[in-house]
C-alpha cells in the first residue's frame, strides 16, 4: 500500500488516515489500497481518493454530522439512487454498515464519481438551468415515496429566526475586542477589524429592514442543505453526480434555492450573476412549482442571516480553525453589493419558466 498523500497544511488535521486505512480497506472489502490522496476542496469534512483493487472510491471522514444522522442520509442517498439522482451509492461493510468506526473516528466510502465541478459563471446559462432542474427533482426525491419511512413527514411550515440589529453589533463588538487583545496581529487581523467596522455601518443603514415575523413562508420540505459547485460534478455538459449530504434536514424550499444561487454565482466573487441566476431559479420552478412570494421571503431572510452572521470569524477566531478565511472578505464585499441591489436580485429570483 502507498502511504497516503497530503496537500498543503489543512491536510495535517487528518494524518491518522494513513494508521485507518489498511483497517477500513478490510472492512469494507477494497482490497489493496494503491493509492490515497487527500481532497483538499472539502471544507467540513476529511474527504481522499482511494485507488484499489475493487476500483476507486471517495472516502471521507465524516466530522459535520453525528454518525447515527450520516448513516440515516447515507441510506436516503440508496433511495435516491433507485429513483434515478446522480447520487453515489454508500458502499456496505462486511458487517452491514455504511459507516466504519476506526478508534471514535467515522468513515463512509462511495463508488468515485468522475467529474468536475463548475463554479459561478463556468456555467453556462443553459446548465444554469439544468441546476436549478436538478435542485427541483432532489427537493421532489426527497419529500417523495422513495425515501419513505426513512425520514419523517415534513411538518406544514417552520419558524426561521432572524438576530436582531442590537445582538448582530454586540457579536460585531464581540470580534473587535477579541481581536484588539491579540499580542500579534496577522494581515487577516486588521482586515477583519476594516470588515467589521463596515458591517456596522450596514447594520446601522438597514437594521430596520430585519424581516419581520419567524414563519417562512411554505412550501417546506427535506432538502439537502449545501447544492453548490463543491458538491455537484459536471461532465461533458451535463450533471453527473451530488456529493456530501450530510446536512439534509426540513428547510423551506425557497431557502435552499436562494442559498444555492447566491453561492453557485455569487459570494465568492462579490456580486451576484443576476443572468445565470434568473435561469436557475426558471429551471428550478419547471419542476418545483414554488411561489414568487415564497421565493421573495426567503431571499430576504437570507440577506439578513449574511448581514447578521459571522460564522467565517467564529471558525476562525473561536474554533481556531483557518480552512473558511478565504471565504470571509469576498463575503463581504458581496453583501455590501447585494445590500444595494435588493430590487433587482428579488426580480432575478422571480423568473418564470
Amino acid at each position: 500500500m502507498t502511504d497516503a498523500t497530503f496537500d498543503g497544511p489543512s491536510a495535517a488535521r487528518y494524518s491518522e488516515i494513513a494508521e485507518d486505512l489498511a483497517l477500513l480497506g478490510e472492512a469494507f472489502g477494497l482490497g489493496e489500497v494503491r493509492e490515497c490522496g487527500f481532497l483538499s476542496d472539502g471544507l467540513m469534512n476529511g474527504n481522499w481518493r482511494l485507488d484499489t483493487a475493487e476500483g476507486s472510491f471517495a472516502l471521507k471522514r465524516i466530522m459535520d454530522v453525528p454518525l447515527s444522522l450520516a448513516r440515516r442520509n447515507l441510506a436516503v442517498l440508496s433511495a435516491l439512487a433507485d429513483d434515478g439522482l446522480p447520487v453515489g451509492r454508500a458502499r456496505v461493510s462486511s458487517t452491514g454498515d455504511t459507516v466504519v468506526e476506526v478508534a471514535g473516528r467515522g468513515y463512509c466510502v462511495i463508488p468515485w464519481m468522475e467529474g468536475s465541478h463548475q463554479p459561478g459563471t463556468a456555467l453556462s446559462m443553459e446548465q444554469a438551468g439544468d441546476l436549478g432542474v436538478l435542485l427541483g427533482r432532489i427537493h421532489q426525491g426527497l419529500n417523495g415515496e422513495q425515501v419513505a419511512g426513512l425520514l419523517p413527514p415534513a411538518p406544514a411550515q417552520v419558524t426561521v429566526s432572524a438576530t436582531t440589529p442590537a445582538a448582530a453589533r454586540t457579536e460585531a463588538n464581540r470580534f473587535l475586542a477579541l481581536i484588539a487583545g491579540l499580542e500579534n496581529r496577522t494581515a487577516f487581523d486588521a482586515e477583519a477589524v476594516a470588515a467589521l467596522a463596515e458591517r456596522k455601518v450596514l447594520l446601522e443603514k438597514y437594521g430596520s429592514e430585519r424581516p419581520a415575523g419567524d414563519v417562512a413562508v411554505g412550501p417546506v420540505g427535506w432538502t439537502h442543505g449545501d447544492v453548490q459547485h463543491r458538491n455537484v460534478l459536471w461532465r461533458d455538459g451535463a450533471i453527473v453526480g451530488v456529493i456530501d449530504w450530510d446536512r439534509i434536514r426540513v428547510r423551506p424550499f425557497g431557502e435552499e434555492v436562494a442559498r444555492t444561487a447566491t453561492v453557485q454565482f455569487g459570494g465568492e466573487d462579490g456580486f451576484l450573476d443576476l443572468e445565470r441566476t434568473s435561469a436557475f431559479v426558471a429551471g428550478y420552478r419547471s419542476v418545483v412549482p414554488i411561489s414568487v412570494p415564497a421565493l421573495a421571503d426567503a431571499v430576504e431572510r437570507l440577506w439578513w442571516k449574511r448581514m447578521s452572521d459571522y460564522w467565517q470569524l467564529v471558525f476562525h477566531y473561536d474554533r481556531n480553525d483557518h480552512s473558511c478565511d478565504h471565504l470571509f472578505l469576498p463575503a463581504e464585499r458581496f453583501l455590501a453589493w447585494w445590500s444595494e441591489r435588493r430590487d433587482e436580485v428579488q426580480a432575478a429570483f422571480a423568473a418564470m419558466p
